[in-house]
């Protein structure tokens, strides 16, 4: 589930993950031992992340079929991830100061821009096939490659012009305009695409001074109180099965992050990143077995032009910083 979904190349890196919103005077810090580099327990962190997400898919659609709308979802899911976000900062260093920020106006901006997206992607969950959906989410990392020099001074390359542009080859192939109406499902899933790619920029200068648990915590307040708000008069405690499929969804959702996160601890982002667009085919067998969703040959092929998008995208990113490190 998105939200919970930060696309590969937005991660932080793992110095980053755990960081103090104010740093330590320096005769106080630590040094931090580096984690061991294992690509076979990156590979099984990673399965777990693929399990996770096509969970949120699942969940999300039994929400759906057990009367839950997509606000309250938004809603009741926020409060379930409020939960287990304060948990996890009661049990870590340094607690629920990690609350702690001087940039509420820039976590209001991505908390917006990510409401929106998520909305979108529930919104288009149950209007077109996962792999569909899955596919045209694929294309935010390369919206992050044209956002980021707009809003981040980042250089738009070469590489990144091309891989967004191969990108866009592969959106046109999945939703073949012209000889088919582009559905509202293709769109809210293009709107969702971008506006985890808008959120995604927003993260990167947020982790400059927070940390993760610090914006997933305003972003589960402030998402919950958004959708309530949108809801009211009208919120209403889901049926048992309707509140079952919706922890789910907050469960699932914040394991795919962690494991995934935990992946790149592992593993350089070169050999992890690809690991992750297994999730293309994976999805598309869950949606053959358990919604009997054809393989449609456009949306697969479609979505692995966006894959080798993505792959040029994060090899150039890799020869990039490997020249600066030089």
């Amino acid at each position: 589930m998105p939200q919970l979904r930060c696309p590969i190349l937005a991660l932080p890196v793992p110095d980053q993950m755990n960081t103090a919103t104010q740093a330590p005077p320096p005769a106080q810090s630590k040094a931090k031992q580096p984690v061991p580099q294992s690509a076979g327990r990156a590979l099984l962190w990673m399965g777990g992340a693929l399990t996770c997400f096509s969970l949120v898919a699942i969940s999300g659609r039994g929400a759906s079929a057990a009367g839950v709308t997509t606000m309250q979802l938004m809603c009741y899911r926020s409060i379930v991830a409020l939960v287990l976000v304060v948990l996890a900062m009661l049990a870590t260093r340094p607690g629920l100061a990690q609350i702690r920020t001087s940039r509420i106006p820039m976590h209001g901006l991505r908390n917006g821009l990510h409401f929106i997206a998520q909305y979108s992607w529930f919104s288009a969950l149950t209007m077109i096939p996962l792999a569909q959906l899955f596919a045209l989410e694929f294309t935010a990392p390369l919206w992050v490659a044209i956002l980021a020099p707009i809003f981040l001074a980042e250089r738009l390359t070469a590489i990144r012009l091309l891989a967004a542009t191969i990108g866009f080859a592969g959106v046109l192939t999945i939703v073949r305009p012209g000889t088919l109406v582009l559905d509202q499902g293709s769109i809210y899933a293009l709107v969702a695409a971008l506006g985890f790619a808008a959120s995604m920029v927003a993260t990167r200068t947020l982790m400059r001074t927070d940390t993760i648990l610090c914006f997933l915590f305003h972003m589960s307040w402030s998402q919950a109180l958004l959708a309530g708000a949108l809801l009211w008069p009208e919120l209403r405690t889901p049926t048992p099965e309707g509140l079952f499929w919706v922890v789910m969804v907050g469960v699932s959702g914040l394991a795919a992050h962690f494991s995934l996160a935990r992946a790149f601890t592992y593993a350089d982002a070169i050999i992890v990143a690809p690991m992750d667009f297994l999730r293309l085919p994976l999805i598309a067998f869950v949606g053959l077995l358990l919604y009997q969703e054809p393989l449609d040959p456009y949306v697969l092929a479609g979505g692995a032009i966006v894959v080798a998008g993505n792959l040029i995208n994060l090899l150039g990113e890799h020869r990039r910083r490997a020249r600066q490190r030089g």
